[in-house]
């Protein structure tokens, strides 16, 4: 089987951090998303990207690749070092022969490659019993940006399902033949309200708190999207309430929705002497009713 440089996929460091691993997955995964990006080879650099996320952003899973060590590189035949199993018992040759025996169905059965169901899982059975069962799915507004989500097995392992952007609290997911004994899971979707997202239909909506003097003044400020962070020009005069359209970056779908960033306008606390004369200062400086309206 190749080797799969996942850091190599991901476009990042070794030394990388886990804020550098997941900016970098949300850039790739946004380019190369299946239903944003038709081109071809599109769908199978997503699912490369994917995995190499699944592996890189999850702490256990990245330090037992790292012990395979840096020498290796993308493609390349994969094999155990000499001396391998003397130096990290934790690899012995049974777990390299545990490899060998999951082999090329691993891929087709649970969406990785053969190379990572080697490392972290596989041995899944398919069987013609009949019987089913089923389990809740939790997701967030971000795991149906990404399109795909991992999902750990009854029957163990995990296998990667795709999400559609349009779906719903109680819409069930059918995964033929993964559950005990080769049953079919059905899992019963619930979608978790997010801190700081809110979806309605393919379009989102995000709470954005800004500063007197932003609004104002009107500056640049960096805001963090479902598809990383970019930097936003809010407009002089701006009030609480004032929505600033982002087309086209919402859920994927033949029609793309937007991103809303409705902004807030938050008052900081006088807590002193100093920044309460402030405040006062600006009562009589400004002479400003917001209610003359209902008087």
């Amino acid at each position: 089987m190749e080797y799969k440089d996942y850091y190599k996929i991901l476009g990042i460091e070794r030394t990388a951090d886990q804020d550098s691993i997941k900016q970098a997955f949300r850039r790739l995964a946004a380019k190369y998303h299946p239903d944003r990006n038709q081109a071809k080879g599109a769908e199978d650099r997503f699912k490369e990207i994917n995995e190499a996320n699944e592996v890189l952003g999850d702490a256990t899973k990245r330090a037992r690749y790292d012990q395979l060590g840096a020498e290796w590189r993308a493609g390349q035949n994969f094999k155990p070092p000499p001396g391998w199993g003397k130096t990290s018992p934790q690899f012995d040759s049974s777990f390299f022969e545990g490899i060998a025996r999951r082999g090329a169905n691993a891929q087709q059965s649970s969406g990785f490659s053969d190379f990572f169901e080697g490392l972290f899982g596989g041995g899944f059975r398919r069987a013609s019993t009949g019987a089913t069962s089923s389990s809740t799915l939790q997701i967030d507004v971000e795991d149906i940006y990404r399109g795909l989500k991992t999902v750990t097995l009854p029957a163990g392992g995990s296998v990667q399902i795709r999400i559609p952007p349009d779906i719903s609290d109680d819409k069930r997911i059918r995964i033929p033949g993964k559950g005990p004994h080769g049953s079919d899971v059905y899992l019963m979707v619930k979608i978790k309200e997010h801190p700081h997202y809110r979806r309605e239909g393919s379009n989102i909506y995000l709470d954005l708190p800004i500063t007197p003097w932003e609004a104002a003044l009107g500056e640049t400020v960096t805001v963090k999207t479902l598809a990383g962070k970019i930097s936003l020009k809010i407009p002089p005069g701006s009030q609480s309430g004032r929505k600033m359209r982002m087309k086209g970056r919402g859920l994927a779908g033949q029609e793309p929705g937007d991103l809303y960033i409705v902004l807030h306008v938050h008052t900081p606390p006088a807590d002193t002497a100093e920044q309460k004369e402030y405040y006062a200062r600006m009562k009589a400086l400004f002479a400003w009713n917001p209610r003359q309206h209902m008087i």
